[in-house]
């Protein structure tokens, strides 16, 4: 009899880890990058050929960099709201065109429309490894001192902009 209490006891436990493994947001991913500042990129845009942009480009400005790709579904879905956010022209939005051909990511914009003030291309995808990028979708808002202060995962919806990011937007623009 007792040799069947162990197995029982850890079937009970993996499936109490289960659970609430479950019950997780895979959207709250918690980032080591937060409170931490960008790390560096030194990457080529997207609408131009020889030009390059880095951090120092956007030193002073509170800024949204949103990791995208053509090859991604969830990107098509959040784009609408992108494209309400920059019409809003509340914060510059830089997309980090992830793993991606520049034919490709050129044609996904001229047909849906470009959001971003600019678009950089990582194309080996470095850059987005050095940012901890898990997959796309991924944006991060960045201080004017080039500190992440959040990270969302997955595709921005309306809610997200209206009630966390715009509000976030707004505190630290105005200097908090």
């Amino acid at each position: 009899m007792k040799k069947f209490l162990i197995p029982i006891g850890v079937f009970v436990l993996l499936g109490i880890l289960l659970a609430y493994g479950l019950k997780l947001d895979p959207r709250k991913i918690p980032s080591p990058l937060v409170g931490k500042p960008l790390p560096e990129y030194h990457l080529p845009i997207l609408e131009s050929t020889g030009k390059k942009l880095s951090n120092s480009d956007f030193r002073g400005q509170v800024v949204l960099y949103n990791v995208w790709a053509s090859w991604c579904g969830a990107c098509k879905q959040e784009h609408p709201v992108l494209m309400q956010m920059a019409a809003e022209k509340r914060v510059p939005i830089v997309g980090l065109n992830y793993k991606d051909t520049h034919e490709a990511a050129r044609q996904t914009l001229q047909a849906a429309g470009n959001p971003y003030n600019v678009s950089i291309v990582d194309a080996d995808g470095r850059v987005g490894l050095d940012w901890g990028v898990y997959g796309v979708p991924e944006t991060f808002v960045v201080d004017k001192q080039g500190v992440i202060r959040h990270k969302h995962i997955g595709p921005i919806s309306m809610e997200d902009w209206q009630g966390t990011l715009r509000p976030m937007i707004e505190k630290l623009s105005a200097g908090g």
